[in-house]
């Protein structure tokens, strides 16, 4: 049986590495000439009316006869001499003028042109495509985790050598995935053009789902989606001992599949706005910004809801929720990028660094965050109620657009997605979360004050085994707080409850209990060996 469970999983293994093949090579296939009629429609699209940017780039199309890889490029010089020529005049019309960053570039210009001049065999067989690369690494990541039902035995957390695998300790495998990992997000965040034609084999989903073609961020969300479940399926095996992981991963993963992407998609399908119902400020940390209040507002009175409840879920849901529940209520059990970190780094647990350093840089860096986060919300509130266009410069030659642009391509980019995600095999599976995430800041700040929740400990019964704290994601260690018998109350606790799932003595247990300073940290007496009169304490207890 054994030998049979084992020759699936390696099959597995070749199927998935196949459809990544497929992946990567079909970022590599097909034409992109771009027609004059492709270009008139993608200038009409973009409400371009630079006369300047319209001739120049008209003349390269006719004049070159260019790709939309070269003409990519080109795009790209004659809108910066465009926004130059603009610059020069007497008076500024900035709905004339393209105004673009060289971020927002390729992936607001570029890439639907990219997308709508590609044509080739990729094209006409998309299904084929969606099929040997998505359909093979979903049929082959479950290959890989079912046959683990058998082959590890009871249910129960073992080590199975996860500090000897190349994968899970830092290896060459380990930093091949993180390799991986990064290079997808540098493409999905700045250079979608380059990944055009995975985007166009979940054409067919977006348009039955919203009617819509798909864009780089539909691609985003169903691979998300479906590592989520292929890795929840491994979370079911491995976890199978404990029912408080079993729920808990089949909830953030109907969070993700149900709020996340398929409700967002029907709405937009029935003409209303794009709303993920369950991400609160500041971790949606354009909620306030003009584009999106404006949009929300003009969208009658689903909009106008749509409004209030995220004003609401930031201001009382979220606190009052932290305070009967900690943190737990969402980084475990309903935020995307907690099931996405519980699922598919899960196997990086083991690998959040530990000491007192790490600990002092979490808590600056995670603050400093949730300070850009709120300078910038006000900011953008400000210019809102003042009327103030976004690209006015304020002070020192910096405007309000400046500052989000910043805040989305150093926090929203950068730290959340190439950093927080593509790292997993190598800083862990919260680095996000731990060090980044403003919105994990704030409900941490009600956590350590104003919670009832705590991780009791039972002293008298730690063997000092450490699985405790070796499976800790947010670097806490907890063998230190259960050798003293003492509640672990720490703002960056996201409550996942892996640390008693491991414990092999029930030394720690989620609990909600009296919201006293004294009640969540004191530290218990530890009764070991001859330490205490047995019979004295009885006494006392009667």
């Amino acid at each position: 049986m054994n030998t049979q469970m084992k020759t699936i999983k390696n099959i597995g293994y070749i199927l998935t590495f196949l459809g990544f093949l497929f992946f990567a090579g079909s970022i590599f296939t097909g034409s992109y000439k771009v027609t004059p009629e492709a270009y008139t429609n993608w200038i009409n699209s973009k409400g371009i009316k630079s006369e300047y940017f319209i001739e120049n780039t008209q003349k390269a199309i006719v004049d070159k006869e260019m790709s939309a890889w070269a003409l990519s490029h080109e795009i790209i010089d004659q809108a910066k001499a465009s926004n130059e020529f603009q610059k020069k005049q007497t008076e500024i019309d900035w709905n004339k003028i393209i105004h673009i960053k060289w971020n927002k570039t390729s992936k607001e210009y570029i890439f639907p042109l990219v997308k709508a001049a590609a044509t080739g065999w990729f094209v006409d067989n998309t299904a084929l495509w969606f099929f040997l690369t998505f359909g093979l690494a979903i049929i082959g990541g479950l290959m890989v985790f079912i046959p683990d039902y058998k082959l590890l035995g009871p249910a129960g957390i073992k080590n199975n050598g996860i500090f000897q695998h190349s994968a899970t300790n830092r290896g060459i495998v380990g930093f091949v995935a993180a390799f991986f990992f990064v290079s997808f997000y540098v493409l999905l965040y700045f250079f979608p053009n380059y990944i055009v034609n995975p985007i166009l084999a979940v054409d067919g989903i977006s348009k039955s789902l919203s009617g819509n073609p798909a864009s780089q961020w539909f691609l985003y969300g169903f691979m998300y989606c479906s590592v989520m479940t292929v890795f929840a399926v491994r979370m079911f095996i491995k976890y199978r001992h404990n029912k408080y992981q079993l729920i808990r991963t089949g909830v953030v993963l109907f969070f993700q599949i149900a709020f996340a992407f398929l409700l967002p998609e029907i709405l937009v399908a029935f003409n209303q706005p794009w709303f993920d119902f369950k991400n609160a400020w500041p971790l949606n940390y354009s909620f306030f910004f003009d584009w999106n209040i404006n949009g929300l507002i003009s969208s009658g009175n689903l909009g106008i809801f749509m409004f209030v409840w995220g004003i609401l879920l930031t201001v009382i849901i979220v606190p009052v929720m932290v305070y009967f529940y900690g943190k737990r209520w969402y980084c475990s059990w309903v935020c995307g990028c907690g099931g996405l970190a519980e699922t598919l780094g899960d196997p990086y647990r083991q690998l959040s660094d530990k000491s007192l350093f790490s600990w002092k840089v979490e808590r600056w860096l995670i603050h400093t965050v949730l300070a850009f986060a709120t300078i910038m919300t006000l900011l953008t509130l400000y210019i809102y109620f003042a009327e103030i266009p976004s690209w006015k410069e304020l002070f020192w030659g910096i405007s309000v657009y400046d500052v989000q642009t910043l805040y989305g391509f150093l926090i929203g980019s950068i730290f959340s997605g190439v950093i927080g995600t593509g790292f997993y095999p190598i800083l862990g599976n919260r680095v996000w979360c731990r060090f980044g995430c403003p919105l994990a800041a704030y409900m941490g700040l009600v956590q350590r004050f104003k919670s009832r929740f705590r991780i009791t400990t039972n002293g008298g019964q730690c063997i000092s085994c450490g699985n405790c704290s070796t499976y800790c994601e947010q670097g806490i260690d907890v063998r230190s707080y259960a050798q003293k018998g003492q509640n672990i109350v720490r703002s960056s606790c996201v409550g996942c409850g892996v640390c008693s799932a491991v414990c092999p003595r029930g030394v720690l247990k989620l609990e909600n209990g009296p919201n006293t300073d004294a009640s969540r940290t004191e530290v218990s007496d530890v009764t070991l060996g001859n330490d205490i009169d047995l019979l004295e304490m009885l006494k006392k207890n009667d």
